[in-house]
């Protein structure tokens, strides 16, 4: 079946919180998807973010942003206490400082009030999901001593049983240690509630994970026999891009590279269990940088720039047969843009994953661009664009004349035609199987509504905040009767 989708991170939802939640905000996104025949809701990460607010940077594969949990609903349920105040005025952007200042306070609030009544369905709940604990205790580390880079030596060892030292101070942490699994626990019960009320709206949640983890994250520091660090934990080799017509030093990204060598012989254990994880989580799942299991670019830890990397092969097929043997109910998209080497190819046509294709990447020539609208097959899934890139708006006001003649003759436009309604209906009516929109296409926004510019940090990026009114009745029918003309539900 054709299903049409809609890209809109929980973080741009409106509501009255300063940044959108996993509470009414999230079900009102449910309601008018539902409603306008739209059956794929795809976001972003929604793990804990790091530096720059980026939910690729996150201090863990596991855990969920404690700044998504919903207050109001915390609030009516008794767990938070009812003179609580969060309330926040609609802007079109996050102001992620104010709002993590306000959260912190009312779920330490929410903590003292109510560890009493829920401390049992904690610790049950911990016990079901051996992250918790860990992670918990990264954060009450990190607490204590700052960033990671800055721990003492021995507390950057994990607590084991040779590791007293640190098993000694968690002791005196186990009231911080203890928060931090409360509030993974809140997380967890909203999103369950959420994926239930989506469900029943015959909703897909399509999910993202990152190939690669932060560096000094909570997965490095219990796991470091997996990544290419140093006694110390520090990075030896790390990721990133070579130099392109984008970029003359290329992007040093920093994340730890992984020993795939290690991971083999554990018969890739850490990432099945990472996979398994956000399974839990999401119907869909989109494998960020894909070109990295087939060749990756590893550039030295203490470099300047990404001039002087170089690419090693990866896995590829190997990792992939073990992915399918231990979860053969997965459903993967290949998130294949970059540089798409014959290797890449080959890896894709292996594994049978649907890759993409993004229309504003392909009309600036002829149909020798892979993402040009001839290249859009069933076994795809097609975009006008992506949160990595500019609107179609923003597109189409910053590119020449010139360019802008080619994509008007590619596209069909005649005199009149609104640019967002032609790329909306370019990829709806395209044969890819799922066709992504998303909501700042729709709403028609320029580049002020722009998710992220990769290779920067901070500014506007990830702040992108829908207001109240924008899922008007007007929007819902227009999109539900595109839905209907090119037979997508």
């Amino acid at each position: 079946m054709r299903q049409s989708g809609m890209l809109v991170h929980l973080t741009s939802l409106a509501g009255p919180e300063g940044i959108g939640t996993l509470g009414a905000p999230a079900r009102e996104m449910a309601d008018f998807l539902h409603d306008a025949d739209v059956r794929v809701w795809q976001m972003l990460p929604v793990g804990p973010t790091g530096f720059g607010a980026s939910p690729y940077q996150s201090p863990s594969t596991y855990a969920g942003n404690p700044l998504l949990i919903d207050l109001t609903a915390l609030r009516d349920e008794g767990i938070l206490p009812k003179d609580a105040d969060f309330a926040a005025e609609p802007a079109p952007r996050v102001d992620f400082d104010a709002v993590e200042k306000t959260k912190t306070a009312c779920l330490l609030r929410a903590y003292e009030a109510s560890i009493g009544d829920l401390k049992s369905e904690v610790e049950s709940f911990a016990a079901r999901k051996a992250w918790v604990w860990p992670y918990a205790q990264y954060e009450a580390l990190k607490e204590a001593h700052g960033p990671f880079n800055t721990w003492p030596i021995a507390q950057r060892r994990y607590p084991t049983d040779h590791n007293a030292e640190t098993a000694k101070e968690l002791e005196s942490l186990k009231d911080r240690v203890l928060y931090h699994a409360f509030v993974q626990y809140l997380f967890d019960r909203q999103w369950t509630e959420l994926r239930e009320y989506a469900a029943k709206k015959e909703l897909s949640l399509f999910g993202d994970i990152p190939i690669y983890v932060a560096p000094g994250s909570c997965d490095v520091w219990q796991s470091p026999q997996y990544f290419q660090v140093d006694e110390n934990l520090n990075p030896q080799r790390v990721a990133g891009v070579p130099p392109d017509y984008f970029s003359a030093d290329g992007q040093l990204w920093g994340n730890p590279l992984y020993r795939w060598l290690r991971l083999w012989a554990h018969h890739y254990d850490w990432w099945i269990d990472r996979l398994r994880g956000i399974s839990e989580r999401f119907d869909i799942i989109r494998i960020d940088h894909f070109i990295g299991f087939a060749n990756y670019y590893s550039v030295a830890a203490d470099a300047d720039n990404a001039r002087h990397g170089k690419w090693v092969k990866n896995a590829g097929k190997l990792f992939f047969n073990e992915v399918s043997r231990q979860l053969p109910d997965m459903r993967i998209i290949a998130e294949d843009l970059g540089e798409v080497s014959p290797r890449v190819k080959k890896l894709l046509r292996e594994t049978g994953f649907p890759g993409m294709k993004v229309l504003v990447f392909g009309l600036d020539s002829d149909e020798s661009n892979p993402h040009h609208p001839a290249n859009i097959t069933e076994n795809t899934v097609a975009y006008t664009g992506t949160h990595d890139n500019d609107t179609v708006l923003g597109w189409y006001n910053r590119i020449d004349r010139k360019e802008r003649q080619n994509a008007q003759n590619i596209l069909g436009m005649k005199a009149g035609d609104d640019i967002c309604d032609t790329m909306i209906r370019k990829v709806l009516s395209s044969s890819a199987f799922l066709a992504v929109i998303p909501i700042q296409d729709w709403l028609c926004l320029d580049n002020e509504a722009r998710m992220n510019y990769p290779g920067t940090v901070g500014g506007t990026n990830w702040r992108y905040r829908m207001m109240p009114g924008d899922l008007s009745p007007a929007l819902l029918k227009r999109i539900q009767m595109m839905n209907h003309e090119y037979g997508r539900k």
